[in-house]
Parts: C-alpha cells; structure tokens; sequence
C-alpha cells in the first residue's frame, strides 16, 4: 500500500494512494465500514500499528468509499510525514564511489567510514511533493543535492539486533538531502549546511515494508532539468539497512514514524569536473524503484 498525506483545500489528512492517482482520505473511510483510524495524521496511523493497517487493508479492497475518494486532480502532496516528532536520522558516506567522489574532490586519500556516521535534519527542514526549495545566495552559494531511500520506523525499539531490524520498519519512501557546500566546510560538520528550512523534500508516499522484498535491489538515480546526474542501487551501500538500524538504535530509542535518511550514491554536483551545482530555476527529480519520484523546483528566495 502506497500512504500519504495531502491537502484539498486548507483541509489536510492522510490517505491511500490508488493506482489511478487518487487519494482515499482513511478516516473518513474508515467511518464509512464501520471502523475508526486516528485523525491526528500519519504518525499516529504508523503508531497504531498492526490493527490501523488491517483496517486500511479493507479499505484498499472496498467499493463504497467513493464518497471518501479525492481524484489526484484536486489533492496536494504533503510530505507523507510533514512534521516529524523529532530531527531526521541521516547516514553520511555511506556508498563506496561517494566517499571516493568526496575525497578526489577534497584531494584527500580514500579513507572508507569503519561505523555508520550520523547527523540530522531539523523537522523545519521537510516539505513535500513539488514544493520549492528557496535558495538564497547570501546564505549558500553552493547548493547540492542528493537522493536517498528514507526508510520509516514502525515500531520502537531500542538496542534491536541487526537480524530483527525489518520488523521495525513501516516502509520506504525518497528524501533529497539538500546541502550547502560551503557551510558543510565552513562550520566542519553536517548538521548546519543540511539543515536549512526546506532542506528536506520526502515523498511522494510510503510505500509499506510487505510490498517491498529486496530493498537492495531498488535502484537511485537523480536527474537536474532532466539532465541524468546520480545513478546506483541501494545494495551499493557501505552499511546496509539492518546495520545501520541496529548502530543508530543501540542505547537509543527509535519510535513509529521516526525518519532514516540512507545516504547517498555518487554524482553529486560538488565533485563534478567542473562543479555542477543548483541555482533558481533547476528542478531536481529524484527517483527510486518501486517509491515513483520527488520533484523538486529550486526558486530565489525573496525577503
């Protein structure tokens, strides 16, 4: 099942997505068979757990929700979580040829990460399907990005084992990790060139773990005006997804509906020859199998 969250209006919920490109707004559905799903939003549908998607289940397989039934014509995509409870976990240097990319650029030796390296991005930072990222050259004038498969937390757990790491997770969906360069350099860490507002398009929906058998097999590729830039598969990672489940959580506390950004593969425009960074008017189109594709334009920011 495909999940996200949307607006008609300046009404927001959370819904399924059909193959027509329609969303079926789930509480509303749900009140129709006789059932009820939280209102509160996608976190708390996630944190429901087993039951709320039996319920969604029913949904899918049902005729008479029509009346529930938004046509794609008159939604907007919301990021599937617009507001995360808490900043999102981020992988750093996680794909062999972007760690090797990074150190020719910097002219350093190759030196491959031996533990997962986490940073985060602030909630301020996620935006949805089509939304703009504003760029404004007094802050950053070297505006990067990146695509990475954004795994979602299902159920909580603290210290779990790698081997028990897919029972934690609810799905999948793209999350671009928007950079500026130079502050990445200039404050010699992550968090402040990737934590810029809108810094975090994610979407366009949740695709659930049970649709997805081999997430290693799902391919990333990222295009900049339809211009092919990024391209490899998650089996490529340096730390697969059970590892770095298992190192994030070891002494911390992962709850429903919290965020894992992945990492990278190469071809990010910093360590091009010469550099091929974003500038207003670029559209980055960020796509993976099986997760469609997030677009997002990049406009001047106005005071």
């Amino acid at each position: 099942m495909r999940f996200v969250s949307y607006a008609v209006g300046n009404t927001a919920s959370y819904g399924l997505l059909t193959s027509s490109g329609d969303v079926i707004d789930l509480p509303k559905a749900a009140g129709l068979l006789g059932a009820s799903l939280p209102e509160a939003g996608m976190i708390a549908f996630i944190a429901a757990g087993e039951p709320a998607l039996s319920i969604a289940r029913k949904i899918a397989a049902s005729t008479d929700v029509a009346v529930a039934t938004h046509k794609a014509s008159d939604v907007t995509l919301l990021a599937p979580i617009p507001r995360p409870t808490k900043n999102v976990f981020c992988i750093g240097r996680n794909y062999k040829e972007h760690v090797a990319e990074g150190a020719r650029a910097a002219g350093k030796e190759l030196k491959l990460p031996e533990f997962p390296q986490f940073f985060t991005k602030p909630p301020t930072a996620v935006i949805g399907q089509d939304a703009p990222f504003y760029h404004d050259p007094a802050i950053t004038q070297r505006l990067d990005y990146e695509v990475e498969l954004a795994v979602i937390i299902g159920k909580a757990g603290r210290d779990i084992p790698a081997d028990r790491a897919f029972e934690h997770i609810f799905g999948y969906t793209i999350l671009n990790d928007v950079t500026g360069r130079d502050l990445q350099r200039r404050h010699d860490q992550w968090f402040k060139g990737k934590g810029l507002d809108r810094s975090c398009p994610l979407g366009p929906y949740i695709l659930t773990s049970d649709e997805v058998a081999n997430p290693d097999a799902m391919e990333l590729s990222t295009t900049v005006n339809g211009e092919p830039r990024q391209h490899s598969n998650v089996g490529q990672m340096i730390f697969p997804i059970p590892k770095i489940i298992e190192s994030l959580s070891a002494g911390l506390t992962l709850e429903p509906g919290d965020i894992i950004a992945t990492g990278t593969p190469s071809g990010v425009g910093y360590a091009m020859e010469p550099p091929r960074l974003l500038k207003a008017g670029d559209v980055v189109v960020c796509s993976i199998t099986g997760l469609g594709s997030l677009r997002t334009p990049i406009e001047a920011y106005v005071k």
